[in-house]
């Protein structure tokens, strides 16, 4: 027995060895097979039958036992005027009231066919000795039509040993639960590890799942807490690209919009779908549109927000000057609304930049009597420059487009793509884009809006994005749902610092798939969260009185070891909502590829000024004088070897500023 006191559920011990309830179910089945028997005498036999039962009954038992006991009884009869009384029949009577001389009352009166035949009286025999044998035959044949006792039963019996039988395998297993619950532990507090069955009973999902195996239908979690967000965290190769498969295949089945980045390009290959309006933000892709920071800008004041994506400051927090003045003056700059080689011009040139902030404010961050600081502030305002560079010219690019238009429009799908090799060149182009969607869609939406999915894979490959904690925590009103997938909590630490803890609680569902990290499969065995066991302790007792003493013992584990998260086979997770813990294998569908995952777009700029097949290899020299034009080379079509320049010294910053440059760069 339990009682529920103060969340934990209280136990009265019954020993363990009864089986309390196979017991049950065997008790519940004779009170239905008790109502059963009530029933069918009620409802299934005569007015004479039910008056001769306990008659009945008498006579088979003792006969059944003895051929000669006699016994003393009183039977029906009925007579009539001029008629010799016989004993009455099932036709001769129905259900009523015939009083009696002694003034006792006979349950039963004559029934209307009764008078028909000259029938008018009603009464019982004086006592009289009658064989139970010859007795109970005679009633089994006239009475009960042929039908002897057990016969008789057998309907209601049967009945209730359906009963029976349909309880006691549910008694039996509920005995063997609780036999291992009081040997091996029984929850009292914690969270609940249940069956994915048991999963979608108890959590009654009808939003977003993933296809298990072994089950048909899909382990869903509720349409209300799509919109609070979904972390998948485990290993490269456990399996996050194929649950994130899953979860795109509903999106684009429901007509929802997403956002996708997509760092090893699986998803724009595909799902990718330029009829749907989809966009691919890669500027080395031919496929991508042109974007300016400029048009994104509906007031002078979201510069400042657009500013602080591109530049990040560092973890350690020292040198934040170098992150806070570029912005400032990439801010100021924005003013003018440059197009992308504008800005990439003019962080190009410092006489420029002198010009442009002149008089203002922002001149004394770029003082050239102060070189130092202004060599550090150019320095970081070059390292965008570079990621600028890349963006496509409008008569280069697939049309144009702008987060803040498609923010309002919602039509299509976006992939945010990249090249290894590449990566640390969009990085920060990329974290704007996202950054700058993630500000646009916060806004609750309007009917007419489609709701969008942010699906960022390999979260720990971007540069913080300042938004995005805003995202997590803040945008459930926007009813647009993020799914982060990384491979560990020490990847956003880095980014993200003590900020990370508060980001990894937000989500409603999180997805553990295996991870070796210690630390992290540590992290994850303390989120699943430490559940309160209640265990039967059995003592035994030798001597001339033997017996049994029980106590129960209560301790407070993890529900699922840090060994078990790292144990995970490929394609095998955890996943817990609220305080309902499952674990489940899935599939892996390997969906046809309708798209190229990357088509280069060709940039004159970019290519080498050499052949990279004919570079020839040399000892290093301390100086390098060009070779003649009529000196031979050793091999035909070798490019002149080029005389070694000494650059001309200049400035520079104090060694932790000269660490930071280097560690942003």
């Amino acid at each position: 027995m339990q009682n529920t006191t103060w969340g934990r559920k209280e136990s009265i011990v019954w020993p363990y060895q009864i089986p309390i309830y196979a017991y049950s179910a065997a008790f519940l089945s004779a009170v239905v097979t008790f109502f059963f028997v009530c029933g069918w005498i009620r409802f299934a036999t005569t007015p004479l039958q039910r008056y001769y039962l306990p008659l009945y009954e008498r006579t088979s038992v003792i006969g059944a036992f003895s051929k000669t006991h006699r016994s003393n009884y009183r039977v029906l009869f009925v007579a009539g005027q001029g008629l010799k009384p016989r004993p009455a029949q099932n036709t001769d009577v129905m259900l009523g009231r015939t009083p009696e001389p002694d003034g006792k009352t006979i349950p039963l009166q004559l029934s209307a066919d009764a008078p028909l035949h000259g029938y008018t009286l009603l009464f019982r025999s004086p006592l009289r000795s009658f064989s139970d044998v010859r007795l109970s035959d005679y009633m089994k044949e006239v009475v009960y039509g042929g039908t002897s006792l057990p016969t008789f039963f057998r309907p209601p019996f049967i009945g209730g040993t359906v009963v029976l039988l349909i309880l006691l395998p549910f008694a039996v297993l509920k005995d063997v639960q609780r036999q291992k619950q009081l040997r091996y532990g029984r929850r009292l507090k914690g969270p609940e590890m249940l069956t994915p069955r048991q999963f979608n009973r108890v959590v009654k999902g009808d939003g977003i799942g993933f296809k298990i195996d072994g089950m048909r239908k899909m382990l869903r979690i509720p349409a209300r807490a799509e919109a609070q967000h979904m972390q998948i965290i485990g290993d490269t190769g456990a399996g996050k690209s194929a649950l994130m498969f899953q979860l795109l295949r509903q999106v684009s089945s429901r007509g929802d919009s997403a956002i996708v980045y997509d760092p090893a390009r699986e998803y724009v290959k595909r799902f990718y779908d330029p009829d749907r309006g989809d966009i691919i933000l890669n500027p080395l892709d031919r496929r991508c549109p042109y974007w300016g920071p400029a048009e994104e800008l509906r007031s002078r004041s979201e510069a400042k927000a657009l500013a602080v994506s591109l530049f990040q400051p560092p973890q350690d927090k020292k040198g934040e000057f170098f992150i806070e003045s570029p912005q400032k003056i990439f801010a100021f700059l924005m003013a003018y609304g440059p197009t992308p080689d504008q800005l990439v011009h003019w962080m190009s040139d410092p006489e420029e930049i002198d010009r442009r902030v002149q008089g203002t404010e922002h001149a004394h961050l770029i003082d050239p009597h102060a070189h130092q600081q202004r060599a550090g502030v150019l320095a970081s305002l070059g390292l965008v420059a570079d990621s600028l560079r890349l963006l496509p010219k409008r008569s280069e690019a697939n049309g144009t487009w702008t987060a803040t238009e498609w923010a309002e429009k919602r039509q299509g799908w976006i992939f945010l793509t990249s090249l290894p090799a590449e990566r640390e060149a969009l990085r920060p182009l990329q974290s704007l884009w996202i950054d700058w969607l993630v500000l646009r869609l916060l806004n609750e939406p309007t009917a007419a809006q489609k709701r969008v999915w942010f699906v960022i894979d390999e979260l720990a490959s971007l540069q913080k994005l300042p938004q995005l904690h805003t995202a997590i925590t803040e945008a459930r009103k926007s009813n647009n749902p993020v799914v982060l997938g990384f491979q560990g909590k020490a990847q956003l630490e880095y980014l993200y610092g003590h900020l990370a803890e508060v980001m990894l609680s937000q989500p409603a569902t999180s997805v553990w798939l295996t991870t070796k990290e210690p630390n992290a499969g540590e992290w994850v065995s303390k989120f699943i969260g430490k559940v309160e066991i209640e265990r039967l302790r059995e003592t035994h007792f030798d001597g001339t009185r033997a017996g049994r003493n029980f106590a129960l013992d209560r301790q407070v584990e993890q529900l699922v070891l840090e060994s078990e998260i790292a144990g995970l086979a490929d394609l095998h997770a955890y996943m817990k909502y609220q305080n309902y813990v499952t674990r489940f294998s899935f599939p892996y569908f390997n969906m046809p590829e309708v798209a190229e995952g990357f088509e280069r777009r060709d940039r004159p700029d970019d290519k080498l000024p050499y052949d990279p097949a004919r570079v020839q290899g040399s000892e290093p020299n301390t100086e390098l004088k060009q070779v003649p034009e009529d000196t031979p080379s050793s091999q035909p079509n070798a490019l002149p070897v080029v005389q070694q320049i000494e650059p001309e010294p200049t400035v520079a910053p104090d060694a932790d500023d000269q660490q930071n440059l280097i560690l942003r760069g």
